[in-house]
């Protein structure tokens, strides 16, 4: 359980550096999507998904590094 924490943060920062540079547009109708997010903007929903899925993935990781490292013990 100690390796969780650090892992969601490690998968965050790493969904955070690697997350798409896609802007989106919703409007009844229209979809417009753009390449490349406006500088000072926030996050599109797309975007937050992706840290959020990463961060997961690198709990989950964090998590099987702390049990198999307690079960070397």
């Amino acid at each position: 359980m100690l390796l969780l924490v650090p892992g969601l943060r490690a998968g965050g920062i790493v969904g955070w550096l690697t997350r798409p540079e896609l802007a989106e547009i919703r409007l009844p109708g229209i979809d417009i999507k753009l390449q490349g997010a406006r500088p000072g903007g926030g996050l599109t929903s797309e975007q937050t998904r992706h840290i959020g899925l990463v961060a997961v993935v690198g709990g989950i990781i964090g998590l099987g590094v702390g049990l198999m490292a307690q079960r070397r013990r």
